[in-house]
């Protein structure tokens, strides 16, 4: 699992061979705000649904800041996948990346 920056995750979601984006963050938070594509899979059903997720494709995860996001990530790469886990999370996605994005 390695860390990436908001500014890599942005630029690895808009490159030709973008990975697949998990929001771990709760459902009321995924209602709230998002980034869009992201799939919502909350850190504590991760490895029952990880099945939903397509097999030899990169995952990247993000969160409110970014502490659930590596929990998901180790889990998931334990699970076979290559992952990743976006730094400073949604939140800094919202100051850096998209302040659309609401923040909470």
């Amino acid at each position: 699992m390695r860390q990436v920056t908001v500014e890599e995750a942005r630029d690895l979601l808009t490159g030709p061979s973008a990975p697949q984006l998990v929001d771990c963050r709760e459902p009321w938070e995924h209602d709230y705000c998002r980034i869009v594509g992201g799939v919502p899979i909350p850190l504590g059903d991760i490895v029952e649904r990880a099945e939903e997720l397509e097999r030899g494709r990169p995952v990247l995860v993000y969160c409110h800041a970014g502490v659930r996001s590596i929990n998901a990530a180790v889990l998931l790469e334990r699970e076979g996948f290559e992952t990743m886990s976006m730094r400073g999370g949604i939140e800094a996605w919202s100051l850096r990346i998209d302040p659309t994005v609401p923040r909470y």
